[in-house]
């Protein structure tokens, strides 16, 4: 990669819209060549829809040549670029720059070889995160990462992200099942980073890469590492009093040295809201609800779900059910697959916030999270991973109030600070994006900051790769602290 690269025209000189839409025509499919509002609306916003920006153009290249081309030419002319996988992203990360071109990737969608005996597959980073199961499972093989939005999101866009999902305790976040990335720089050099799964001297950049939201290249192909097929699979799902309850017994099981395939938390506000929603057989009458699935051989997943069954009573457990069967314990997944969208049938909006907190606090922030809903005067729902600290707060509120929106984002920021307080830090696995740049001082000093940002300049000297987004300017960090005021949203749209 050329670092010392630089723009070959200035400022003064770049391209009108008009202009650079038909610079790109030269070489992607006009009608891929996006200029007029009404098809650039969808495009303003990522799934944060609160946040909008309408950018100048949107381009969808098919080959990672044209991505290459796109990505000289943008860089000639210092213009910004976003990069965009299918948009279900919770940070604002993929919100455009108006002045700035949107990559997408949608049409990078094909799975280019599965490997069932190295028990790996190469991707497009268009393709959805759940086909690449339904593509390796005739060779009882899958891929274990598992978003909740994995219907739709991409292989490209949880690389950005470092995606988890409710598996993510045992078999880990994205940078766990991943062997290597191809990416296109900012001056569009192609370029492989990771191996085939052999060990290599040097920086670990592979890590590097994933979780770096868009800010230092544009990732085209991701082979992943796939799992073998549980020979069996079951879920436990046991409702409690209260969330003090709940939160001790997710520490009891790990210190039993049970490590579950899944462990998840709802409240009572979710675990009302989702019962009405899936009819899954939920109890609503409890104030807290665990999800602990074990997988295995039949022997061992019997010995562990007797286990959890004996240890949810001990915490005080007001009722236990098992699931028999697959379908059974698809059913009891069900609802917490779709408690976002079971949101929206109780509130006109919703604020999915992340944060990430030390499993014994888990009571505390909840308890305290409480307390902050009654200050605010907004109802918050938690649905969240359990077993690694991974919180989703849901704050409701109706955009339509004025004032509202505002309590949501000063509710979420309060959110974060507590959970920095406690030991943990801003996001899980939705990224830093827009949302929580004002929030990046809270955990990071400013010698961090300034490293990132070296980082980021290596990368990207002149700032045009998803720009404004994941880490702060030492001025703004500077100025945050000096004034000690609470983050505020930034000055984007609101939609």
């Amino acid at each position: 990669m050329n670092t010392d690269s630089k723009p070959l025209n200035t400022a003064a000189s770049k391209p009108g819209k008009t202009e650079l839409a038909e610079m790109f025509r030269k070489f992607i499919d006009p009608q891929f060549v996006i200029t007029d509002e009404e098809t650039l609306k969808p495009y303003e916003c990522d799934g944060l829809s609160m946040y909008c920006v309408m950018p100048l153009l949107v381009v969808l290249p098919e080959t990672v040549e044209q991505v290459q081309q796109v990505m000289r030419l943008c860089h000639q002319f210092a213009i910004p670029v976003v990069a965009r996988g299918a948009g279900t992203g919770l940070s604002a990360g993929a919100m455009p720059d108006a002045g700035g071109v949107v990559l997408s990737l949608a049409k990078f969608n094909r799975i280019l070889h599965i490997d069932p005996l190295a028990r790996s597959a190469r991707l497009q980073s268009g393709v959805r995160n759940l086909a690449i199961s339904e593509a390796a499972a005739d060779y009882g093989l899958y891929y274990g990462p598992d978003p909740s939005s994995q219907i739709a999101c991409t292989i490209g866009g949880n690389v950005g992200e470092n995606s988890g999902g409710v598996h993510c305790l045992k078999y880990g976040l994205t940078t766990h099942n991943i062997l290597s990335v191809e990416m296109v720089t900012v001056d569009g050099e192609r370029v492989m980073i990771g191996s085939d799964g052999l060990d290599s001297c040097g920086m670990d950049l592979l890590a590097l890469i994933t979780g770096s939201e868009g800010l230092l290249g544009i990732i085209t192909e991701v082979q992943v590492k796939l799992l073998p097929t549980q020979e069996i699979a079951r879920v436990v799902m046991a409702g409690f009093g209260t969330v003090d309850e709940a939160g001790a017994a997710v520490g009891g099981i790990i210190a039993q040295g049970i490590i579950p395939a899944g462990l998840e938390m709802m409240d009572s506000h979710a675990i009302i809201a989702v019962e009405a929603f899936t009819g899954a057989g939920y109890p609503v009458e409890a104030a807290a609800l665990l999800l602990c699935e074990v997988d295995g051989t039949k022997e061992e997943v019997q010995e562990h779900i007797e286990k959890a069954e004996a240890l949810f009573r001990d915490f005080g457990a007001t009722s236990i059910r098992t699931s028999k069967d697959d379908a059974e314990r698809a059913l009891l997944w069900k609802g917490r697959k779709n408690a976002f969208p079971a949101m929206g049938r109780i509130s006109p909006d919703y604020y999915c916030m992340d944060g990430t907190i030390p499993r014994a606090h888990l009571g505390q922030v909840l308890n305290e999270m409480q307390d902050m809903s009654k200050r605010f005067g907004l109802r918050v729902a938690n649905v969240f991973h359990a077993g690694d600290g991974n919180l989703h707060p849901l704050i409701l509120f109706d955009a339509n109030k004025e004032g509202e929106l505002e309590r949501a984002e000063a509710f979420g920021s309060d959110i974060l600070e507590l959970c920095v307080k406690v030991g943990g830090c801003i996001t899980g696995e939705h990224g830093v994006g827009v949302e929580k740049i004002r929030q990046m001082p809270m955990q990071f000093t400013d010698p961090e900051i300034e490293q990132l940002n070296a980082v980021k300049s290596a990368f990207d000297p002149l700032g045009t790769l998803n720009p404004g987004k994941g880490v702060p300017t030492l001025r703004n960090c500077q100025e945050y602290r000096a004034i000690n005021a609470k983050p505020q949203a930034p000055e984007v749209q609101h939609a």
